[in-house]
């Protein structure tokens, strides 16, 4: 009886220690950029430079959250066909991924950077995509730096592009990210 009792106290311990261990970085400011241009016409990029990110350190899990209003274009007639016809932010206003980054242990992590597959689900628009790519990951004192990009398709989120502009958009559209995630 006295083992089992033993043995669950040191259960406990090593569960307790485990959640202690784990981190989380957090990052307010974080920066999306997406790039629809097609050669020949009007650049159609938009950046939202108030993306939050969240890094669990312990489960290597990641989450972001975009609000769809938080994209700035240059153009401001763009910004206002992008919110009201093609996103509808006041229907669907965020674009969340949550995801893991697979096959690194996080507090190896150095300035210099390593390439890290991340697997996860966007969810935009009503609708979700599976994305698989490689990011950047670095970290400097308590700062972890995430960087890269994917591509997706205005289709994979039925987001309808009119036939008037479908020309000017493209069919991929690049988007990129930069995430500074300070220690919580």
């Amino acid at each position: 009886m006295k083992k089992a009792k033993y043995i669950l106290v040191l259960m406990m311990l090593v569960t307790i220690s485990t959640l202690q261990a784990q981190n989380k970085y957090i990052d307010k400011k974080g920066t999306l950029t997406f790039e629809a241009s097609e050669e020949l016409f009007e650049p159609v990029k938009a950046t939202n430079e108030s993306v939050t990110a969240i890094l669990n350190d312990g489960t290597n899990e990641i989450a972001a959250l975009a609000l769809m209003k938080g994209f700035r274009f240059k153009n401001s007639l763009m910004e206002e066909h992008f919110n009201e016809n093609y996103i509808e932010s006041e229907t669907y206003p965020k674009a969340t991924f949550r995801g893991k980054l697979l096959d690194i242990d996080l507090t190896t992590l150095t300035a210099a950077e390593t390439e890290v597959k991340v697997d996860g689900k966007i969810a935009l628009h009503g609708k979700e995509k599976q994305i698989n790519t490689t990011l950047k990951i670095s970290k400097s004192g308590d700062v972890i730096t995430i960087k890269g990009e994917f591509t997706v398709a205005p289709a994979d989120f039925d987001i309808e592009i009119p036939s008037v502009v479908k020309n000017k958009i493209a069919k991929e559209v690049k988007v990129i990210l930069d995430f500074k995630l300070a220690k919580k």
